[in-house]
């Protein structure tokens, strides 16, 4: 590829936020065996704006870190440079390429070019002709963590987050060196965690201790002298004075490494299977690569990543995945549909908790933690408070000794929370929430109680699933006071918040409640007052379809699998049993009785529960799973099976059907609400988009419909490319 291509790639972004490569020279501290060692040219990397416009890598961006390592290696081979350092602004090394840039590029070769691009600027870094550095100060994701990955020596800071190769949740393959270096660097099983099980469990990332450990970095230093520390360190290694040891380095051309490399692919092959049904092309490429890395040159694997990288640009499961990534995770959550004003949010000062079970006792450890507001639990006798309260303070423990929260911050938020068995305790709060069993009649009577008690300002918020909260409403004083919030489990880390308006929840409640929800990290999606709101309906829809054709004769693991195309993080009889059978039943029933048929009760569900059965599938002696023979002799079935892809197109038709009718019924803004939700709500793949771009893409919301949720091109590949 010619400088021309590279001039041609650039021009195709005139509006790129480039971040610049500003060097500047340091004279390296003296040491006892060499009292002149020369001078250390810094890069610092920096777009000019302050954290919340992180720093990435465009076309721009790459040949400007380009041109300036080539001037660099000139000083270098003119002895004018000791070493080299990269270093990032405040917050950031570099979080990665500009997804934004990646999208625009239109064909096969224009992907290429992005490829080869990184590759001859990165490929410099690591051919100065004198020792190169990386300084990792901040985040580090993907290009960026492989901008330190091709530097000869790494440091990194205590308070250093989000490091990580994501690329295979991304739709694409670390394409910029990491899958050849990386398991060199920290083993082939460690690698594999990094690049395929982490991106693969909610894009989990390492802190600056834990790629410490790792070996990812060969020092840890603290955030408040960092880079003095980095350059006294890189002075003692250029000296020779300090051989940083890599413990966890290996040779892939020995024997045991070459048995390792084998079985740390399969393992991944393992995890991808379980986690994506193999319905995303990303992990299976990156274990590709990594399987050919171990005899491949470094040079051999840049060429097999760039080709890889230009074919998966082109996928629609990367337009989906950065339309689900980027414009909804990273945009829309940020600013949600039909929010009132923030500045009409009240201040929340006291929190109350209705209940002091474990989705109570959850919510309290949250806002507890996260507002760091007194926080008090009432519950109907005082064991059930204080089993409330022992939790919280368990869990705060067990924080505590994971080393996630300091002993001051421990001994705090335990004091935040107290608990009672008066509903009196509520008088001063200025929010009360509550999570009692869900039964309308119940709800009602904690809001008429609660009511009662607290000042005329105090929001009420339910926690339903279900439940209409405009009916809980309807004996209050005050029911503009009343909101859904309704929070998925486990709580602390599950990130979707449904806020639920009933006709009559003013504007001050609503802002309050979308504050409340930033405070506490999690992302709010406003939904109009309906059976089940947007992500239990959805999903209640999809299991009563697989349901209902297993009640029809259809063998249970052709119906429970037949939705494995998805790539869905679970099956529905698994689903089903997380969530519990009994809970399942009773939305479902809740949702028979506002829509009717769309949602059969199955009878076959209601033997299973009043028998006690938790659970369709059970353990077998060799580790695969059945339904068990008595279980099956609970139930009748019919005489239609159907085959896997028969259930699949169903689900597929179903699902098109239930959601255009929750649009046209105004329950979200949109359909990007609807994926934002089953995203975060219910850990549907980014791959897929979200579920209105992949029912697009099957055909089902034209054949159910007669129309797309979305144009041809949002989360796929454009008609022009």
């Amino acid at each position: 590829m010619s400088a021309a291509d590279f001039t041609k790639l650039a021009e195709l972004f005139p509006d790129e936020r480039v971040t610049h490569s500003y060097v500047q020279d340091i004279a390296l501290p003296a040491t006892p065996g060499n009292p002149s060692p020369g001078v250390f040219a810094l890069i610092t990397l920096d777009n000019g704006f302050d954290h919340t416009k992180p720093t990435t890598l465009g076309p721009n961006t790459l040949i400007e870190l380009g041109t300036v390592l080539e001037g660099l290696k000139n000083r270098a081979a003119r002895g004018e440079i000791a070493a080299v350092g990269v270093t990032g602004k405040p917050y950031f090394l570099v979080a990665g390429a500009d997804l934004s840039s990646v999208k625009s590029l239109k064909t096969r070769d224009q992907g290429l070019w992005m490829a080869q691009l990184g590759h001859d600027v990165y490929g410099t870094l690591a051919n100065l002709g004198v020792p190169s550095f990386a300084f990792i100060n901040g985040v580090a994701l993907g290009g960026g963590l492989e901008i330190a990955l091709q530097s000869t020596y790494r440091t990194v800071s205590t308070a250093a987050g989000a490091l990580a190769l994501p690329e295979a949740a991304l739709g694409l393959v670390p394409g910029w060196g990491g899958v050849y270096i990386l398991p060199r660097l920290i083993g082939p099983e460690n690698a594999v965690k990094v690049m395929i099980g982490n991106p693969l469990s909610n894009n989990r990332t390492l802190s600056g201790p834990e790629a410490f450990q790792l070996g990812i970095a060969d020092a840890l230093f603290e955030p408040a002298d960092f880079v003095e520390q980095s350059i006294a360190w890189a002075a003692k290694v250029i000296t020779g004075e300090l051989v940083p040891e890599r413990a966890n380095a290996v040779d892939p051309s020995l024997p045991d490494v070459a048995e390792r490399w084998s079985a740390a692919v399969a393992a991944g092959r393992a995890m991808v299977e379980a986690k994506t049904s193999n319905a995303s092309p990303a992990p299976a490429k990156v274990l590709e690569i990594l399987e050919a890395n171990r005899t491949l040159t470094q040079a051999g694997s840049a060429a097999l990543e760039c080709e890889t990288l230009a074919g998966l640009m082109q996928t629609d499961e990367f337009h989906a995945t950065v339309y689900a990534f980027l414009d909804l995770v990273q945009k829309r959550s940020k600013r949600p549909a039909g929010a009132p004003d923030q500045k009409l949010a009240r201040p929340v000062t006291k929190v109350g908790v209705v209940g002091a079970g474990l989705m109570a006792s959850q919510l309290a450890l949250l806002f507890a933690r996260q507002l760091k507001v007194p926080v008090v639990m009432t519950d109907i006798d005082q064991a059930r408070v204080d089993k409330g309260v022992g939790y919280v303070h368990a869990e705060v423990d067990k924080l505590l000794g994971k080393k996630r929260i300091s002993q001051d911050a421990a001994n705090r938020t335990k004091a935040l929370v107290s608990g009672s068995v008066s509903k009196e305790a509520f008088a001063d709060a200025d929010f009360v929430i509550e999570a009692v069993f869900e039964e309308l009649n119940i709800k009602k009577q904690v809001f008429e109680e609660v009511e009662a008690i607290v000042s005329p300002e105090c929001i009420l918020a339910t926690n339903t699933s279900s439940l209409s909260v405009t009916a809980m409403a309807e004996d209050l004083a005050h029911a503009e006071r009343l909101v859904g919030f309704h929070f998925f489990n486990p709580v602390a880390l599950m990130p979707l918040l449904e806020i639920v308006r009933a006709p009559r929840t003013d504007d001050a409640v609503l802002a309050t409640a979308f504050e409340l929800a930033k405070g506490l990290k999690k992302t709010a999606v406003l939904v109009k007052d309906a059976p089940a709101f947007v992500v239990n309906r959805i999903l209640l829809r999809l299991m009563g379809e697989v349901i209902a054709a297993f009640d029809e004769g259809t063998p249970a693991e052709v119906a429970d699998n037949a939705l494995r195309p998805m790539g869905l993080p679970m099956t529905p009889f698994t689903l089903g049993a997380m969530v519990g059978l009994p809970v399942a039943q009773h939305v479902q029933e809740s949702l028979h009785a506002a829509f009717g048929e769309r949602f059969p009760v199955s009878a076959n569900l209601q033997k299973l529960i009043d028998n006690g059965v938790k659970a369709f599938w059970a353990p077998t002696a060799d580790g695969s799973q059945e339904v068990p023979a008595s279980t099956l002799s609970l139930l009748s079935f019919g005489t239609s099976p159907s085959t896997g892809g028969d259930v699949l197109r169903r689900v597929q038709d179903a699902l098109a059907e239930e959601i255009g009718l929750m649009l046209d019924e105004g329950v979200v803004a949109g359909p990007e609400d609807i994926d934002l939700c089953m995203i975060l709500g219910a850990g549907w793949p980014m791959f897929l988009g979200g579920i209105t771009p992949y029912l697009d893409r099957v055909g089902a919301s034209e054949r159910v419909n007669g129309r797309r949720f979305h144009a041809p091109g949002v989360a796929s590949v454009s008609a022009a490319a």
